[in-house]
């Protein structure tokens, strides 16, 4: 049988400004990234969305990202591989001290935005992240996009990873997701990436913006949580992959 992770990226309100359905969306993910407080969250909505997530059964995980509030941490900027360390070793550690007090623990890592994207094909990055997440916890799971950069060096870091496959994101020829800046990039229509999501599932391949297929190994699924009618979604993307045979379940954290 198929297996596969449904992750989501989850915890990105700010103080007043709500973010997100992540009460809609928990039950039917398995992972969830957390954000850490540079592109959105704070220790409120962090702590919060940590107890979320532990009623739940859902494996929590710490979503870093440049420092970038105004923009949501998908602006790219020029940072150097050890401020990339240090920075994200910072929000690691700040996630970690409240999921530790709620008496759970951490179970994975996924950049977010912009430095999720750099790291795909900058080494350099890449090996600041692993590198970090193996100084603080080497148990600890990375999650890059599925062919990157990140996954090498994840790999090469001596980490368990998993390859990441979007639901609703237009691959490029080569693999990478097509910017958020070029018009098609986000699939909205819920049918046509439900579809997608079960063809990266199931053969391993998703459709270009070309209309060509792309190979797409993938052991966890993104259900962005900021989508319209996120928790419909997801929802609906969790029974498709059950009808199509595939188990849904979240990686098991190393011994």
């Amino acid at each position: 049988m198929n297996r596969i992770d449904l992750n989501a990226d989850l915890g990105e309100s700010f103080g007043a400004w709500r973010m997100g359905d992540d009460a809609g969306v928990m039950p039917w993910i398995t992972s969830a990234n957390i954000a850490c407080g540079f592109h959105a969250g704070g220790p409120v909505t962090m702590r919060a969305t940590i107890d979320l997530c532990a009623r739940h059964g859902v494996a929590i995980g710490a979503h870093p990202s440049l420092p970038d509030l105004q923009g949501f941490g998908r602006r790219e900027m020029k940072i150097t591989p050890d401020e990339v360390h240090a920075q994200t070793l910072y929000q690691l550690g700040a996630l970690h001290a409240l999921a530790r007090a709620a008496g759970t623990q951490l179970h994975h890592v996924k950049p977010h935005g912009a430095l999720y994207n750099m790291a795909a094909r900058d080494r350099a990055l890449a090996d600041a992240i692993a590198t970090a997440v193996r100084d603080f916890d080497p148990l600890l799971i990375l999650v890059g996009l599925a062919g990157s950069a990140l996954v090498e060096a994840g790999r090469d870091a001596g980490l368990t990873i998993q390859r990441e496959g979007f639901c609703d994101r237009r691959y490029c020829a080569d693999g990478s997701l097509t910017p958020r800046s070029e018009p098609g990039a986000v699939i909205e229509d819920i049918d046509a990436a439900v579809a997608q999501a079960v063809s990266i599932a199931i053969r391993g391949e998703a459709s270009t913006r070309d209309g060509e297929m792309v190979r797409v190994e993938a052991d966890t699924l993104c259900v962005h949580g900021d989508r319209a009618n996120a928790a419909v979604f997801a929802e609906r993307l969790r029974r498709a992959l059950g009808d199509a045979g595939v188990q849904i379940v979240a990686a098991a954290r190393p011994a």
